[in-house]
């Protein structure tokens, strides 16, 4: 939940105390830990940090320095093995001290380092008594392991001595008396308190320095409290002394909703209940210890997690109330797990069963992290640690010796390699679709759910999963419940005319989306027939540059393999190739999950056997098909035909003018100027593919009517069309150039058909036309100058759909249906539909 930060920046103190000016409270306790007195230079921070607080009671409670715990627990393993290194790394851990002191200190260090001096020699004794008995005894290694904080608070105390600040040093050993009981350390509270008040009679001052993690037990033997101690200590410590709130110090600016390391787009939590944070940390997450917030609890004392080096940040506050935003407050994953499952028709309505199962982990000591049952009693399922599973299945094979003989219990399963996956918040319970939307998102995300379990409070969903499947699962659900940005991972192959377009249209709106939408879109490959750019991120706006440099063979299996990363749970292509080969890849794509975008004709028109496959693949294996831009560019012509017929209606037939480059051909010509001039013109202008021939053989035009053929449920294929070829078969076969050098050859043809249709008062259009019974042509047809078709803009499309519902009057979709940035514009509104179905606001 929290991150480590590297950065020693250190903002003055005295921030601190004006930022919270305006709520003090009179009476506080602090703890500050290792990485808040890592040296002197945080030390003095500290001294500078409580010096500036304006409470009139102040308790402060400090952790070792960091990293000397660790040390500590170290020189005992060290010394109860006889390795002489033991001597050594005491030494190292005795001069960081005395350096510390000296460079706090200053001229006045002398006192510190006696006094140092001699405790480390009188660890060094103990040290050597456990080399020579060759272990330590009951707690000797623990109680070595608390004297980092018996230093630490002497070093803080003595700099605010230094610096003329009224503090007493608290040892507390000296006053706190615990227990081991089965579920922790626990607190003699009327021993402790007796202690403290005799305590506080000899020492008055206001504010005190408290020892963290070392307490006694009732025969007076020194002992800690355990991992996350320190923590405890400042709870008790704010108990004992009737503190307001209690401020836990630490390098982060809070509770965050995530663990960075996962999911980078963590936010900090403003507020939090106690409850949800118990939630969250016994999953894992670096919260605050559930037995640290026990006394704060039974207290209703507020708990304000703060970064001790941005002390102006208010932190998270975690108190019995909380706060109101959101139904979901965080996620956290646990690890190195094993799902447990015990299954058979013996177990259905026998009483006792779930009793024995967990009897028998309790008496082989499994930790049980999570439990499933059905409703029909036929299996349990529960999740151990992965260390604890072979001795969980001995348990309960033991147990079920007489069952499982019989066959009553058909076996008991071990699945290794799970994880579990923690949602949490107050404000579930109660809000109808919260569960809905978690596994809805992971569904998306192409990730398999073993096993599921939510308490009658609606605090926490808990999901068993694969291990390799729990980075994606975070993710996908963090950007669910609009945590984080919902983000999808982006390929592009194609970047020409229109690919270079979209890739620049996304760059632009990509900061307005990320603000407004919660949609973060990331570029991460562009592929070419012979060239492939990643990156792990996010290739940016610099795309071109970044492209021209890379020498990558086009690998589109290693195209597909990058996008497909498993912290990031939605991969889309977008194919603005063209190619019949790509083409030939979206099948394995969508099955695999991923979402495939085009304004590639191949498939939507090509063989129906692989447009059926494509379907097929879309529909069982999650990947989203847009293609709206093979049909109308930037027009919403399919999206239109869908509405239609999802709404009830029934098609009747489709016209239309599918060619920009054949619009602005039959716009023009009015018999004055040759036909081959106009394509010439054309051609310069940009408006014909490379070789005229692909737009004036009617191929394309047929290619999109076939596609909205087979949306309308037409298994039409291009061998079914009708096509005029507006190429006289004497040029089909002509090179580019000698088709260019002749093209006065179809001049008369078209003239001759203008003039028949002159006579008529008509105008010639190419246009695409299917029926109701399936029928489809495109070519040149007569018009009356009265019709729609008949009076539009130079390079519009449109398309008119008579259908039951607009039978007298067609409805028509009309506008520019040609040239890079309006079908880019179309490809990008597709790609913003994709990230709406997966959650995102747009």
């Amino acid at each position: 939940m929290t991150a480590l930060e590297t950065s020693t920046t250190l903002v003055p103190a005295a921030t601190a105390a004006s930022a919270d000016a305006a709520t003090a409270v009179s009476n506080v306790t602090h703890k500050f830990g290792g990485s808040s007195l890592a040296d002197s230079v945080r030390i003095r921070h500290v001294a500078d940090l409580v010096r500036a607080r304006s409470e009139s009671t102040q308790v402060v409670v400090v952790s070792a320095m960091q990293g000397v715990t660790d040390a500590l627990l170290a020189l005992s393993t060290a010394a109860a093995a006889n390795l002489p290194q033991w001597r050594d790394k005491l030494g190292v851990l005795r001069k960081r001290h005395l350096d510390t002191a000296q460079e706090l200190l200053g001229d006045r260090s002398a006192a510190a380092c006696a006094w140092l001096d001699q405790h480390f020699d009188e660890l060094a004794n103990v040290l050597n008594a456990i080399a020579v008995l060759r272990g330590a005894g009951h707690g000797v290694a623990e109680a070595v392991s608390g004297n980092g904080e018996v230093w630490s608070s002497y070093l803080l105390h003595a700099l605010l001595h230094a610096q003329g600040a009224d503090y007493s040093l608290l040892d507390a050993r000296d006053v706190l008396v615990v227990r081991d009981e089965e579920l922790g350390v626990a607190v003699d509270w009327d021993a402790t308190n007796a202690k403290l008040a005799a305590w506080r009679a000899q020492h008055p001052q206001a504010r005190v320095i408290v020892t963290g993690y070392v307490a006694r037990d009732a025969e007076g033997r020194d002992t800690v409290l355990g991992r996350n101690g320190s923590d405890y200590s400042g709870a008790i410590f704010a108990a004992l002394y009737k503190s307001q709130e209690l401020h836990i110090w630490t390098d982060v600016d809070g509770v965050l909703s995530a663990d960075p390391r996962i999911e980078p787009e963590a936010v900090t939590l403003a507020a939090m209940s106690y409850n949800e944070a118990c939630e969250l940390a016994y999953f894992g997450a670096k919260v605050i210890h559930p037995q640290t917030m026990a006394p704060a609890i039974a207290r209703g004392l507020p708990i304000l997690i703060r970064n001790t080096f941005k002390p102006e940040h208010p932190g998270t506050r975690i108190d019995a109330a909380g706060d109101a935003s959101g139904p979901v407050k965080g996620l956290t994953l646990a690890h190195g797990l094993a799902l447990l499952n015990v299954e058979g028709t013996g177990m259905i309505g026998v009483p006792g069963t779930a009793e024995r199962v967990f009897a028998a982990l309790r008496a082989a000591r499994v930790s049980v992290v999570m439990i499933s049952q059905g409703s029909s009693e036929h299996s349990i399922c529960c999740v151990v640690k992965l260390a604890e599973s072979d001795t969980a299945r001995a348990a309960i094979e033991g147990a079920f010796a007489r069952e499982l003989s019989a066959g009553q219990i058909s076996g008991v399963a071990i699945s290794r390699d799970i994880s579990v996956l923690a949602v949490v918040g107050d404000r579930m319970a109660g809000q109808p679709g919260v569960a809905a939307r978690l596994f809805d998102a992971l569904a998306r995300s192409r990730v398999n759910i073993r096993a599921i379990a939510q308490g009658a409070s609606e605090r926490n969903i808990s999901v068993a999963l694969a291990r390799d499947d729990a980075t994606k699962a975070l993710r996908a659900a963090h950007a669910a419940f609009w945590l984080s940005p919902q983000t999808l991972s982006i390929g592009l192959i194609g970047p020409g005319k229109v690919g270079a377009a979209l890739l620049d249209q996304i760059a632009a709106a990509a900061p307005r989306l990320k603000r407004e939408a919660n949609l973060d879109l990331r570029l991460r490959a562009v592929a070419a027939s012979k060239r492939l750019l990643t990156d792990e991120r996010d290739i940016g706006a610099a795309w071109r540059e970044r492209f021209a440099q890379a020498r990558d063979d086009g690998d589109l299996d290693r195209f597909a393999a990058h996008l497909c990363a498993a912290h990031l749970p939605h991969a889309v292509i977008i194919d603005c190739s063209g190619s019949n080969d790509v083409a030939a890849l979206y099948t394995q794509w969508l099955a695999s999950g991923i979402h495939v975008i085009t304004p590639n004709k191949q498939a939507g028109a090509g063989s129906i056997e692989r447009y059926r496959a494509i379907r097929v693949a879309s529909a069982t294996g999650g990947g989203r098909f847009r293609y709206e831009a093979t049909v109308g560019a930037g027009l919403p012509i399919i999206q239109t035909l869908r509405d239609l017929l999802d709404t009830g209606d029934e098609l009747i037939a489709v016209d239309g003018i599918f060619s920009g480059t054949l619009a602005w051909l039959f716009n023009r010509y009015d018999g004055k100027v040759d036909f081959s001039t106009l394509v010439r013109e054309a051609h310069a202008l940009g408006y014909t593919e490379p070789d005229p021939r692909d737009d004036l053989s009617g191929i394309d035009v047929a290619r999109k009517l076939v596609i909205l053929a087979r949306e309308a449920g037409r298994e039409l294929s291009l061998n079914d069309v009708a096509v005029e070829n507006l190429v006289p078969a004497s040029l089909h076969n002509a090179n580019r150039d000698d088709f260019m050098s002749r093209l006065a050859e179809l001049d008369a043809p078209i003239a001759d058909r203008y003039a028949r249709a002159s006579a008529n008062d008509h105008v010639l259009r190419y246009v695409a036309q299917l029926d109701r019974a399936g029928k489809a042509s495109v070519g040149l047809v007569e018009l009356p100058r009265s019709h729609a078709f008949a009076n539009l803009r130079l390079t519009d499309n449109v398309v008119q759909f008579s259908t039951k519902r607009y039978c007298d009057n067609p409805l028509v979709v009309q506008g520019p249906g040609a040239g890079p940035e309006v079908t880019a514009a179309g490809v990008f509104a597709d790609l913003l539909r994709v990230a709406a179905s997966l959650g995102a606001r747009v």
